[in-house]
This record gives structure tokens, C-alpha cells and sequence, in this order.
């Protein structure tokens, strides 16, 4: 019976980790998915507001004054629409179009990696409370052979066959792996409580996410983290542009319509007047710190570029390490498979000579308990695994 609540847990563990097709973002609350959101909807609106920062406003402009001068009432109305909109800033334009454009596709990647950590969070909790539900019923069969170790103790010692060490030995072991299970249950409440301060999906209907294995080079191509500081490079080099053109000649259209309207007491109508003026203005600035501005804005391009090819460093010396970590769970993995094996045959022969009357149901009950165990480290090992591939796809976003 222990057995079949075993493998069908085991069972549904595997089930979910198969079946689970949903977005790894779906693990966040919607209030939280709801925040990033707004991040995304500012990115847009900053960097349209950068896109467009080259057109000039129109300045409209009116005044309304009334005085008495020389003992008769006079009032001055004035109205104006002036526009000063360059035209052409030697590149400057476009390389300021370009530079908002590239600011956004950065900021979004900012918020992709804050994103995808919050997202990370809640699946590694939602793993690790399938994964200590296992080691609660892995510890529960260690209790059991340990109150069958103590059960044997005793009758030995009644028996005169060992003394009181031997069964003090026994209980302290017994109440050893009984306190280990009261930690066991006290680490998954306060995964249960961390898990819920960040998804709205209860912990005991979530699926596992089945993450698969992924090669280098997907995992660099794919990297939203190299993405980042990708964008950034993008970023400095149209800002470097854009603060070369600064310097550079430029050139406006003006124009305006002014309104004047004067009435007085001492005229017999207003005297009312509108005229305009159309041209253009050039200008050169020359400005000391020129050529400090522009190195300054060089240098963090070149700095942008350089930590590229650092960050595809770093990063490939984490996925060496997750592959790393990864083979030596496979090596325990097979170990726990080996043993299990053992146990198997083990209990199978222990079987034969308990119904032949030369083994006790003590000695049935704990190969059976520690076959179970060796199952339940097998898949213990599988969601350490997981563990790892998800340090991976914290990083790793495929559209």
C-alpha cells in the first residue's frame, strides 16, 4: 500500500512536469503581471516623447491690457503664434529618433530581466514544495524503519541479547529523523508563505513547468540578459552620435503671425493691425568642451561593447557549471537507481525466507521501506535538476 501512495505520487509528479504547457510568466499574480505592464506601457510613452523631442512647439501667445493716459481709456490687445522648428540638425534628428528607439528596446529588456526574475522566484518555490513533499515521505519512511530498528532493539534487550546502550541508541536515532520531519514541515509552510506572496496559483494545483535541456548556443542566443547589454551598445552608439551632431551646424525655420488691436476714447474706431514674418536661422556652436563631451560619450560605447563580450563570458561559465551540477545529479540519480535495484532484489529473496519461516516481517518491511526511498531520492534529484535548468531560463527567453 506504501508503495502504491508512493508511485503515484511519483506518477503525478512526472504527469505534471509532461503536461504543463503553460507560459512560465503565468506563475506571477496579475497584479504583479499588472505592474510590468505599466513598465512596458512607460517605456513606450518615454520613448515616443524622445522620438518626437525634435518638434517644436508652437508658442501661442495673448495679452490684454486697459489704461487711462492723458484722461482718455485705452486697451491694447496683442496676439501671436511663433514657431522655431529646426530643419536640419546635421544628422541629428535621426540619430535622436534612432537613439529613443534603442532606449526602449533597452528599458524593455530591463524590465524583461525583472520580469523573468520575480518569474523565476515563484517556480524554484513551487519545485522546491513538490520537492520537500517527497523528502516528507522519503523522512516518514525513515521514521518507520527507525521505529522498526527500535522495535528490534527492544525485544533483543528483553531477550538478554543487548544491553541498555544499544536500545538508548535506538531512540535517540528515533527521535533524531522525528524532529528532522517537524523541520521538514516547518521549511515547506514557509515556502508555501513566500510562493503566495508572489502567485495567485494555489501551490497544490500548479504544475511543475517540464524545463528542457538547452545547448550553448541557445542559451546565448536567446539570453535576455545579453539582450540588455546588446541594447545598450545600440543605445551609446546613437547617443554618441547624437551628442557629435550637437556640434555641428543647424539650421531653423522661424515664422509668426502677430495681432494688434488699440482702442482708445479719443479715436473713433480701433486701430487694429495683423502682419507676419517667415525666414530662417543658422547656427554653429563652439563650445570648449566639445571634444570632452564627445570622447566622454565614445567611451561609454566602447565600455558598452566591451562588457558584451565579458557578459558572454560570465554567462557561458554559469551554463558550464549548471551542465556541471547537472552530470553530477545524474551520477547520484543513477547511484539512488542502483540501490534501488538491490533493495528490490533483496526484498524479493527477503520475501521467499520469511515465508519459509527464516526471515521476520521486520526484515520485509525495512527492505521494502528502503526500496521506497531510493525511489523517492530518484526524484528528488529530478527537481534539483529542474533546479538548475532554471537558473538557465531565468535568463533564457525564446518568442
Amino acid at each position: 500500500m506504501k508503495a502504491l501512495k508512493l508511485s503515484t505520487a511519483l506518477l503525478l509528479l512526472c504527469s505534471t512536469l509532461l503536461l504543463s504547457q503553460e507560459k512560465l510568466d503565468s506563475y506571477i499574480s496579475e497584479n504583479k503581471k499588472e505592474l510590468f505592464e505599466y513598465d512596458y506601457e512607460k517605456n513606450e510613452a518615454e520613448s515616443s516623447k524622445l522620438r518626437d523631442s525634435w518638434i517644436a512647439p508652437l508658442n501661442l501667445n495673448y495679452s490684454y491690457s486697459k489704461s487711462n493716459p492723458y484722461g482718455s481709456e485705452q486697451t491694447n490687445e496683442n496676439a501671436s503664434i511663433k514657431m522655431d522648428q529646426p530643419i536640419f540638425q546635421s544628422g541629428g534628428i535621426y540619430y535622436g529618433i534612432k537613439f529613443a528607439e534603442a532606449s526602449k528596446i533597452y528599458s524593455d529588456y530591463s524590465v524583461d530581466v525583472a520580469k523573468r526574475k520575480l518569474v523565476k522566484d515563484a517556480i524554484s518555490l513551487l519545485m522546491q514544495i513538490k520537492q520537500i513533499d517527497l523528502k516528507i515521505q522519503k523522512q516518514k519512511l525513515q521514521i518507520e524503519n527507525s521505529e522498526i530498528n527500535l522495535a528490534q532493539k527492544k525485544e533483543e534487550y528483553l531477550n538478554g541479547q543487548l544491553d541498555s546502550g544499544f536500545l538508548d541508541s535506538a531512540i535517540i536515532d528515533r527521535n533524531i529523523v522525528i524532529q528532522a520531519l517537524y523541520d521538514l514541515e516547518t521549511s515547506k509552510e514557509r515556502l508555501i508563505s513566500k510562493f503566495s506572496a508572489i502567485s495567485d496559483i494555489k501551490h497544490e494545483n500548479a504544475y511543475v513547468p517540464s524545463l528542457e535541456m538547452l545547448s550553448l548556443e541557445q542559451f546565448l542566443q536567446n539570453n535576455i540578459v545579453l539582450g540588455m547589454s546588446e541594447g545598450e551598445i545600440e543605445k551609446n552608439r546613437y547617443a554618441k552620435d547624437v551628442t557629435v551632431a550637437k556640434y555641428l551646424p543647424k539650421v531653423n525655420l522661424t515664422a509668426s503671425y502677430n495681432w494688434d488691436k488699440t482702442t482708445t476714447t479719443l479715436l473713433l474706431g480701433p486701430n487694429e493691425k495683423d502682419y507676419y514674418s517667415v525666414g530662417f536661422r543658422a547656427n554653429l556652436p563652439i563650445d570648449i568642451n566639445t571634444f570632452r563631451d564627445v570622447e566622454s560619450s565614445k567611451i561609454d560605447y566602447l565600455k558598452a561593447k566591451l562588457a558584451v563580450e565579458d557578459r558572454k563570458r560570465e554567462l557561458s561559465a554559469i551554463y558550464e557549471q549548471v551542465m556541471q551540477n547537472i552530470e553530477n545529479l545524474e551520477k547520484k540519480k543513477l547511484l539512488s537507481v542502483e540501490n534501488r535495484d538491490i533493495y528490490e532484489r533483496l526484498l524479493k529473496d527477503t520475501k521467499e525466507l520469511y515465508s519459509a519461516g527464516y526471515k521476520t516481517k521486520y526484515d520485509v518491511e525495512l527492505l521494502q521501506n528502503s526500496a521506497l526511498i531510493q525511489k523517492s531520492d530518484v526524484a528528488i534529484y529530478e527537481i534539483d535538476k529542474q533546479l538548475e535548468l532554471l537558473t538557465l531560463y531565468e535568463m533564457y527567453k525564446d518568442d
